[in-house]
């Protein structure tokens, strides 16, 4: 549901983003196997993303605020993290958001006829709509869990009522992401194996608040 920051975290080439991306839509061992290699490996990828996200002691202690809903709280932090991506790009990223977001419509639409069904039926939607673009604006995580809870094939209702939780608890899941993201970004340096120098770099050029991982140690010019 993060595309937004998916599509970032790999983007140093366009077979990268194109396999953040897919991550979503790709699923076993085998079918890893009808893509090229460096699309091969941004799907394993985000697939580590998404287990260091669901592990992350903020990210599970801030699920359990939800209650009953914890269950469907994944789906709205990962819209609400995108949020505060966009919301804040300039901090993360110099190039701008919409050049940014541009690139990741063109990759989609040059490579249109490979995507799975499922990712080519949304990807002229996400264009035209500029979703990625528009997580800058906090009215479009509702619409993008509403829109979400309208396809699942059961308990649509509980997704949404989280939107209410994530309203009352809003500071709280701001400070999560502020403390998550910058652990992420380390994370997602130690998942290309090994670091290219240029990736250490951007993470270095970042200043986060703790210092950059051990795997890039040396590897910094």
């Amino acid at each position: 549901m993060n595309y937004l920051a998916h599509a970032w975290l790999a983007r140093h080439s366009d077979d990268a983003i194109l396999g953040a991306l897919l991550g979503d839509f790709v699923f076993g061992q085998s079918a890893l196997e009808d893509w090229p290699p460096a699309v091969r490996a941004e799907i394993v990828r985000h697939r580590r993303i998404d287990r260091y996200t669901d592990d992350h002691p903020a990210v599970v202690a801030t699920r359990t605020r939800f209650g009953d809903l914890r269950r469907y709280a994944g789906i709205v932090l990962d819209v609400y993290f995108d949020h505060c991506l966009a919301r804040d790009w300039a901090r993360w990223d110099a190039t701008p958001l919409d050049a940014f977001t541009d690139r990741v419509y063109r990759i989609l639409a040059e490579r249109q006829a490979m995507l799975p069904p499922r990712l080519a039926a949304l990807a002229p939607r996400m264009a035209a709509h500029d979703w990625l673009g528009s997580y800058a604006r906090r009215e479009s995580v509702d619409a993008a869990v509403r829109g979400i809870s309208t396809r699942l094939s059961r308990n649509g209702d509980r997704l949404a009522a989280c939107l209410d939780r994530l309203r009352a608890d809003e500071a709280h899941v701001q400070a999560t992401f502020e403390v998550f993201f910058p652990d992420l970004l380390r994370a997602a340096v130690r998942m290309r194996d090994p670091p290219p120098p240029s990736a250490c770099r951007e993470a270095a050029a970042l200043s986060l608040p703790a210092p950059v991982s051990s795997a890039c140690r040396g590897a910094v010019p």
